[in-house]
């Protein structure tokens, strides 16, 4: 079951966060003028007062999103987040069994067809993947009897555009319902035996250190598509441990790191 609505997650006199569902936009853009889901009039309209966004996701992509109540701490964590001074763990559903772990270091430059503007240059850019659960189905394609699917977690050091899904792609291993860098029968197979018709891509954890605060906000939200999928695919076990977030080493690893930082 989807979310069809935003929900809150985190409210203070400083910040605001939300969870996005998949299909929603940030912020209006040109690009997509005839979308009406547009989570920054959802909440404006609902705290009847300006808010300012500290940062984006995809709209295919679900998971927290921050908005600031003033212009300093929206300027103080757009850097942060500029500079990699937080802490994201996302979910995605891939095509194939990648390994255990997985580094993938490959610099991305913004995608000139969708970000108006001329094509910038590459920048450093690596997220480290985990295989979370595996799963084999009897569903041909078109060089197997069977397709093999796994469920991973992925840690981005930044936030380039589109990085987890190019960075996938790039590594042998698309994203589920992913129309552009994805693989058209994969997303068919799902469309038609399972009724899933979405980018399969969710971040489930966002961790910043507001400003004027000595300790970390630390935000968790589960996709109910993801956890609707993990108990039909048999992967119960890789649900518990996404729901338990303190047991993730690389994520406490990052949010630790967050903490140190003067």
């Amino acid at each position: 079951m989807e979310h069809d609505e935003p929900s809150f997650l985190h409210e203070d006199e400083r910040l605001v966060a939300v969870f996005k569902p998949s299909g929603w936009l940030v912020h209006p853009t040109e690009l997509d003028a005839r979308e009406s889901r547009v989570l920054l009039r959802w909440l404006r309209d609902r705290l009847g007062r300006h808010v300012f966004p500290v940062h984006r996701l995809d709209k295919p992509t679900s998971g927290p999103v921050l908005f600031a109540l003033d212009a300093a701490t929206a300027a103080a964590l757009a850097a942060d987040f500029a500079n990699r001074r937080v802490a994201k763990r996302y979910l995605a559903v891939v095509r194939g069994h990648p390994p255990e772990t997985l580094t993938i270091d490959r610099p991305l430059s913004r995608i000139a067809r969708t970000v108006p503007g001329p094509r910038d240059a590459e920048k450093t850019a690596c997220t480290e993947v985990r295989r979370l659960a595996t799963i084999e189905l009897p569903w041909p394609n078109d060089r197997h009897p069977t397709s093999r699917y796994a469920l991973v977690a992925c840690y981005p050091d930044g936030g380039r555009q589109h990085q987890i899904r190019r960075h996938l792609r790039h590594a042998g291993h698309p994203i589920i319902g992913d129309t552009t860098y994805g693989h058209g029968l994969h997303n068919r197979l799902w469309r038609e035996r399972l009724g899933v018709s979405r980018l399969l891509l969710t971040c489930c954890d966002l961790t910043v250190r507001p400003p004027r605060s000595s300790a970390p906000l630390v935000l968790h939200a589960l996709d109910a598509t993801f956890a609707t999928l993990a108990r039909r695919l048999g992967w119960e076990e890789a649900l518990s441990f996404v729901e338990a977030p303190h047991e993730d080493d690389m994520l406490r690893a990052k949010i630790a790191a967050l903490e140190d930082d003067p």
